[in-house]
């Protein structure tokens, strides 16, 4: 009976996956009847009509059709992902490119859905493993498939004579067309493997010209746009440094031809990863392009025994026919739908004031308190106390790792602060780093072994401080542990979560050798799983992500995180210029944008209140400027326009961007609107650099409103010039324009529409 069913099994890989030689039909037949969990998997579900018996996938959602299916050979290969197709279309099983030459075989250029280091490949591999045998060939081939729901699909892949299995996970947004891809590779050998490389997912585009965008940075200087054609080779995008990184963000976006902020065919994808990443942008030799991205394989190793099994992060990507403006908007409406923990109705951010450039690490209960006082008076929601409040906490160089109230500062705890704050119906938030120690401190005089560290060599210190393994269970016991503690004995509605240098020395010498660099996965997971257990347990808190600035931005960090910090640089003009980046990958929503003094601390560059104020408006608004220095007309510019942010809020950080004049490539003009969903508002801020020779602000003409629709114009803060109507058609404001009445050096203004 044994024989007959395996001849049986052999007979239908021999059915569906003709090419296959007999040896390899033998291997896989025999090692899939060897697996209980296979042995039912006869036929493939979610299929849609295709060529013999090979399945064939489609997803489709938005204005997105995504398929995929099972070619000659029996490897999983992408068919085709752009504009909806209709819903009687015919896809075709796919068929694997032809061999073009001895030197680029067909297993190079047939665009696999995740293709394993085998076989002679040269391209970015999906998976690479290592045997205990010393084998590395892998060779991924189609088992089964399910259908979890209408717009998901699981499919089943298999090395052709070892026990590994992949399971690629698909679920696309009926709305927006984003797709959610991910891996689970398990093995089932009876000796452990190596996985060296592991990729959430591969994305494939069709020979044509292609134009790159990505966002790079440093401290200080975060979220540059980069454009550049796409050639033959790689470009590579990642951080090796334990975190996302201010260097590379784990966004791309791919444009057509042509394809420009609001025209033409735009691929875009945002790697949900807040440790090492890689994301590998190829084109290869007959000019298709691929999109691989996952855990960074520098310095990687994840073992795996009998049964284990790793989980990747998620690659989310998607489609859009209406340039980068339409891809950022349906990503940064998917991400608040379906990301961040409110979704997917995220209330908008609490107006904050922060502490830090008024008093630094110089806290007092007082001192603290009077600025309560005038925070409040500015109609601000929410007071946040920064860094100094704890330990030893007097500079930067101790007390990082002592998370107890500093009793010189605060003799009867929190309590006393809390209530005032509250008192001035604002509510209370505070600054913590939880994964960092300084030497300095009580923690690390007592656990040493808790830092990241490789025995017997130098701990590189990094503003004078060291990273805790988070991936030891006693250190995530420990930080979870006071932080509980903190928010369980106070009324605390907010962490300024902040992570303040990159890794070194990534030892856990906790574990066996072979095991340690699983600290790169590990790590991130009991960060995750910190954030997640606290937001159970204190539904009430909201956090904010927060690495000396935008080094700790990514969509799986959001998914814990309410908010974050894009960049310790708070100069108006470079802000301008970083929200425009920041925008195309991350919603307005989640941006936080501050007002701080002037001249600014960076550039030492002076500018107004009203220009600073307006900048900041066009994310979630915060104070952080030195109240007890401002002036009281400053102090007056900043309660008038809280007020007016107050009112149009909602539309400004959940509303649909249009970037209307960008402020990148040296321009003079800077132009945003936001339009709200239902089309009943929108809000549109306007700033000149520098004008020159008399000439104003050029015609501006508007987008996304409702053309039949009439709308009253009114001022935020500025003027148009003499003629413009007060109200006008949704029509008149996109076709013929708004002349506005702007000169001069780092002027701003604000204007509102209402459908009347």
């Amino acid at each position: 009976m044994a024989a007959n069913g395996d001849c049986l099994l052999n007979s239908r890989i021999l059915k569906t996956f003709p090419s296959l030689s007999f040896a390899r039909r033998f291997a896989m037949g025999v090692a899939i009847a060897s697996l209980p969990v296979l042995l039912a998997a006869a036929a493939a579900h979610g299929q849609t009509p295709g060529s013999g018996d090979r399945p064939v996938f489609r997803l489709d959602g938005g204005n997105t059709t995504y398929a995929f299916g099972v070619n000659e050979r029996g490897e999983l290969q992408q068919i085709y992902w752009g504009g909806k197709l209709g819903a009687g279309d015919t896809i075709v099983a796919p068929k694997a490119d032809r061999e073009a030459a001895s030197f680029d075989s067909s297993y190079n250029t047939t665009p696999q859905e995740y293709v394993g280091w085998g076989a002679g490949l040269f391209q970015e591999a999906a998976l690479k493993i290592t045997f205990a045998d010393g084998n590395r060939d892998l060779v991924l081939h189609y088992v089964s498939s399910s259908k979890p729901d209408e717009h998901s699909i699981d499919v089943v892949l298999k090395d052709i004579s070892r026990a590994v299995l992949v399971t690629l996970h698909y679920k696309m947004d009926a709305e927006s067309g984003i797709i959610a891809r991910s891996a689970t590779i398990e093995n089932h050998e009876a000796k452990p493997i190596m996985i060296e490389q592991a990729a959430a997912a591969a994305f494939a585009l069709p020979p044509a010209h292609y134009t790159l965008s990505y966002l790079t940075g440093r401290w200080g200087g975060e979220w540059t746009l980069n454009q550049e054609t796409i050639h033959q080779g790689q470009r590579v995008l990642e951080s090796r440094r334990g975190s996302t990184g201010h260097q590379n963000n784990p966004w791309f976006a791919i444009g057509k031809g042509d394809a420009d902020e609001e025209h033409g065919e735009m691929w875009f994808g945002s790697l949900a990863w807040s440790g090492s990443w890689r994301i590998t942008i190829e084109q290869d030799t007959l000019d298709k392009v691929r999109v691989t991205g996952g855990f960074n394989p520098f310095d990687f190793g994840y073992p795996l025994k009998q049964g284990e099994k790793l989980e990747t992060p998620v690659f989310y990507a998607g489609y859009s026919h209406h340039g980068m403006g339409g891809a950022s908007r349906l990503l940064n409406h998917f991400t608040m739908m379906h990301v961040l923990p409110q979704a997917p109705n995220p209330k908008p951010r609490p107006v904050i004031y922060n502490s830090w450039e008024a008093t630094e690490m110089n806290v007092t209960e007082a001192g603290q308190e009077a600025l309560a006082e005038k925070a409040a008076a500015l109609g601000i929601d929410r007071f946040v106390m920064d860094d100094g409040w704890f330990g030893q906490r007097k500079t930067d160089h101790a007390g990082l790792g002592d998370w107890y109230v500093n009793k010189e500062k605060f003799p009867n705890g929190l309590k006393p602060l809390i209530d005032k704050v509250h008192s001035l119906k604002m509510d209370f938030g505070l600054w913590v780093e939880p994964e960092m120690v300084n030497p300095d401190s009580d923690l690390y005089r007592k656990h040493p072994e808790w830092v990241l560290n490789f025995p017997g060599r130098p701990r590189n210190e990094q503003r004078t401080q060291l990273v805790l393994n988070l991936a030891r269970p006693d250190v995530r016991e420990y930080v979870f542990g006071f932080l509980d503690k903190l928010l369980s004995e106070n009324q605390i509605a907010f962490l300024k979560w902040d992570y303040n240098r990159n890794w070194s020395e990534p030892g856990w010498d906790q574990l066996p050798a072979n095991e340690q660099k699983k600290v790169y996965v590990e790590f991130t997971r009991n960060l995750y799983s910190i954030l997640a257990e606290l937001r159970a347990k204190h539904p009430g808190v909201e956090i904010e992500s927060c690495s000396g600035g935008g080094g700790r931005v990514d969509l799986g960090i959001l998914h814990y995180t309410d908010e974050v910090w894009p960049s310790d640089n708070t100069d108006p003009l470079d802000r301008l210029t970083q929200q425009d980046g920041f925008t195309r990958a991350y919603p307005v929503e989640v941006m936080l944008s501050w007002v701080t003094d002037s001249p600014h601390w960076l550039n030492n560059r002076l500018t107004s209140m009203t220009y600073r104020m307006l900048v900041s408006m066009e994310g979630s608004l915060g104070i952080g400027a030195n109240l007890n220095k401002l002036s009281n007309d400053d102090l007056a510019t900043i309660k008038r326009l809280t007020a007016a942010y107050h009112e149009v809020q909602k539309t400004i950080t959940q509303g649909d961007l249009y970037r209307l004049i960008s402020p990148t490539n040296g321009s003079e003009f800077t132009a945003t609107e936001m339009v709200s969903a239902d089309k009943s508002q929108a809000v549109f801020f306007v700033y000149v650099h520098s004008t020159q020779e008399g000439r104003g602000f050029p015609r501006l003409q508007l987008m996304g409103l409702d053309p039949a629709a009439t709308y009253s114009l009114s001022s935020i803060e500025g003027k148009t010039e003499e003629g413009t109507p007060a109200q006008a058609s949704g029509a008149w404001w996109m076709n013929h324009g708004i002349d506005l009445d702007l000169r001069g050096d780092f002027q701003g203004a604000a204007f509102r529409l209402d459908k009347r």
